[in-house]
């Protein structure tokens, strides 16, 4: 019988163990007491290998191929013509392989194959703003995508193929069971050379400050990740999704052996969407306003260490009102599962769905106990009326919504009474230059209250020489003068 390529490293840590709990011994009762080592006995203890894994999952990973045409009017056309008599085919203003008149944005990235219907799940950011999509499968057969859906605020997308019969989907694993330490593989097109695996561990979990989606709650890994590798696979032993890569740490460009992969957990929850036929992500909504225990916070509760969250604010009649939480309240917990700041709590609620109820643990004071929170959605207690402002003001190239608990639960604002939500502002727009953001309330311009998005058209249909603009930003209220 073959003996384990194990047994010698586990004789020795045993050893070492018991030699960390009794006495020195002599010198040679030490040397008696050193295990033997011994040689492999087998060619398979020398040649162990992630090949049997690789087989399995590399074909459910794929190459996704976006690319965003756009029209071109008279006037771009003939400057293009011009620059292309003088500067040649290749000139600037001529879509890189596109057809005269026309400008093409492409991107590279990865995805995985997660169901038999030919769904597969990538990073929304790979096919962002993109109108042509297509997959390409490790045996380099290419098949159109349908976009099925879009959900930014996790930077996740599910596309669909018209699977052929032999595809291969990946089994979603179970990410709440990782571990750091715990052996990975990345699958993936880095920089566009073809599907590339690498190897390593976890090296953190439910990494919070990344900075790339509204749930942030990522695993770190040490497996080289690079760009082209977004969208692609991050794989378990048992050869199983246990992460989708969407991130890199790095200041070259390059993997410095940090990167950052979406658990599983939301993996599942946006596919099942996919399946049931949705193309919107519903989550629950708390309707609540949650921030960071403190130390001092810590202590003058009577927690050993800063952990959870503090319940700084409450809308009426939420969810969060309904069960009975209380500001100041610490919640420790969603369903058992500890949280221990807001990024961790909205990623575990968020999970949790809109029906039935889920239990918090919390101290209230110095005593823990438990509360029930009723599932659902928030509430679009009046019509967004969606305004894109024309005339000449401030405000053009930003999206103005109505607020209401929905949409300050899309764009992850607090819900003030009053006001006009930025929910959307154009790349080097005139409202961009001025400094608006999304999640900006408008509260006020010169002074006459903005209580729809009505009052805002109405406002702006006059151009003026000064606009004094009062912005709720983040519970704060400020005022900006604009001319022109």
């Amino acid at each position: 019988m073959p003996r384990s390529p194990l047994t010698p490293g586990r004789a020795l840590a045993a050893a070492l163990t018991a030699a960390a709990c009794i006495a020195p011994l002599p010198v040679a009762a030490q040397m008696a007491a050193t295990p033997e080592k011994v040689p492999p006995l087998s060619k398979g203890e020398i040649q162990l290998s992630f090949a049997p894994i690789v087989k399995r999952a590399a074909p459910s990973v794929v190459n996704v191929y976006a690319t965003h045409v756009e029209k071109r009017n008279a006037r771009s056309n003939a400057m293009a013509e011009f620059m292309r008599r003088f500067f040649g085919e290749d000139a600037p203003g001529r879509g890189s392989g596109g057809m005269p008149g026309e400008r093409a944005q492409r991107s590279l990235g990865s995805g995985v194959i997660v169901d038999a219907s030919g769904l597969v799940i990538t990073n929304n950011h790979v096919i962002d703003n993109m109108n042509e999509v297509k997959v390409s499968l490790a045996d380099r057969r290419e098949f159109e995508a349908t976009i099925v859906l879009r959900d930014p605020r996790t930077d996740l997308a599910v596309l669909k193929i018209k699977a052929p019969a032999d595809v291969a989907p990946m089994p979603i694993g179970d990410s709440d069971h990782l571990e750091v330490g715990d052996f990975v593989m990345a699958i993936g097109n880095p920089f566009g050379v073809g599907q590339t695996v690498t190897q390593g561990i976890i090296s953190a979990l439910a990494r919070t400050q990344v900075g790339s989606s509204d749930y942030q709650f990522f695993i770190q890994t040490d497996a080289a990740i690079n760009p082209g590798n977004s969208g692609g696979a991050l794989v378990d032993l048992k050869g199983h999704l246990v992460g989708v890569n969407t991130a890199i740490y790095s200041q070259s460009g390059g993997s410095h052996g940090i990167g950052f992969a979406i658990p599983a957990s939301m993996i599942r929850a946006v596919v099942d969407t996919a399946k049931g036929g949705g193309s919107t992500v519903r989550r629950p909504w708390l309707g609540a306003r949650l921030q960071t225990v403190t130390p001092d916070i810590a202590e003058s509760v009577g927690l050993d260490r800063p952990t959870g969250v503090l319940v700084a604010s409450m809308q009426a009649k939420s969810p969060a009102e309904e069960s009975g939480l209380k500001r100041g309240d610490v919640v420790l917990a969603i369903d058992g599962q500890q949280v221990d700041d807001p990024e961790a709590f909205g990623y575990r609620f968020a999970l949790k769905g809109t029906t039935g109820k889920t239990t918090l643990s919390i101290q209230r004071g110095t005593k823990k106990q438990t509360v029930e929170v009723k599932l659902g959605s928030a509430p679009e207690t009046r019509p967004r009326d969606a305004l894109k402002v024309k005339s000449r003001s401030p405000f053009v190239g930003a999206t103005l919504v109505n607020t209401s608990p929905a949409v300050a639960e899309e764009i992850q604002v607090d819900f003030p009474a009053e006001g006009v939500a930025v929910a959307e502002v154009d790349e080097g727009s005139i409202a961009g230059r001025a400094g608006f953001k999304k999640g900006d309330v408008i509260v006020a311009i010169n002074g006459s209250a903005v209580s729809s998005t009505k009052d805002l058209e109405r406002m702006t249909r006059d151009s003026l020489g000064v606009w004094e603009v009062s912005i709720n930003r983040g519970g704060e209220v400020m005022t900006s003068v604009f001319r022109g």
